[in-house]
């Protein structure tokens, strides 16, 4: 998944700002956002229900997770340089992230019953505490909190791929998969980067609409946060197991 400055990867004051700069018909409001956001949720929940439903229907899986992984990583890409195609990509994103994350959620079921909604209960659970905590304002985006979270997103990005490269010389970071004290600290830590990102999508979110972005930025600021969720899931599902394997 993309990386960086909002400290989501793909949303980020710097493309507020050329976003603000442009001509587009009608301007992005918070409502309109949540509203993509809520279709974007559906397009992943419908995809991914699908995904799970075929070992059942006894069709081979790694074609959705490879497909879904590998396309929904190309369409991120474009969104993130090309923010006002966001409006016919971002459903497309959902969809294949939908898929990767049905095959995902039936690998972690098979091995530790009851996980998927565990992990889902605790990321929507999350999601709203940190609206929460965003809207009473008990947690500001300031200069100094969105440096902080930056470079800490981006510190694990950076070990994420160290270990990636890693794997193809058989080399195998042990914390990162084994459920050890370690291991379970360093997931607990990298969810809570994940969670205070959404803290920061909120409120470029709120400053978008209310600098009077392009409408289609709705579109990109809920392909934004979309990816946050996606992460944050992923980081939920892989500290549960370990503490399964606990």
């Amino acid at each position: 998944m993309a990386l960086f400055q909002s400290n989501n990867p793909v949303f980020n004051e710097k493309v507020l700002q050329k976003a603000g700069s442009s001509q587009a018909e009608g301007t992005m409001t918070i409502k309109g956002t949540i509203n993509k956001m809520a279709f974007l949720l559906v397009l992943v929940m419908a995809a991914a229900v699908y995904a799970w439903g075929a070992p059942a229907r006894q069709q081979d899986i790694m074609p959705f997770l490879w497909g879904g992984a590998l396309g929904g990583f190309v369409l991120a890409i474009v969104i993130t340089f090309k923010k006002e195609w966001a409006q016919y990509l971002a459903p497309a994103y959902a969809l294949a992230e939908g898929l990767f994350l049905g095959v995902i959620s039936v690998l972690y079921s098979e091995l530790y019953d009851g996980i998927v909604l565990q992990a889902v209960g605790i990321t929507f659970a999350t999601f709203l505490a940190m609206l929460v905590l965003y809207r009473t304002r008990i947690i500001r985006a300031t200069e100094k909190f969105k440096a902080i979270v930056f470079t800490a997103t981006a510190g694990i990005a950076l070990f994420y791929l160290l270990a990636f490269v890693l794997s193809f010389f058989n080399i195998r970071i042990p914390f990162l998969h084994e459920g050890s004290t370690i291991g379970i600290i360093f997931s607990l830590v990298v969810v809570c980067i994940a969670a205070l990102n959404l803290v920061i999508d909120f409120d470029l979110i709120e400053t978008g609409a209310a600098q009077g972005a392009p409408k289609y930025f709705e579109w990109y600021a809920s392909f934004g946060l979309l990816v946050t969720l996606i992460w944050l899931y992923l980081e939920i599902l892989r500290l549960l197991s370990k503490l399964s394997k606990r």
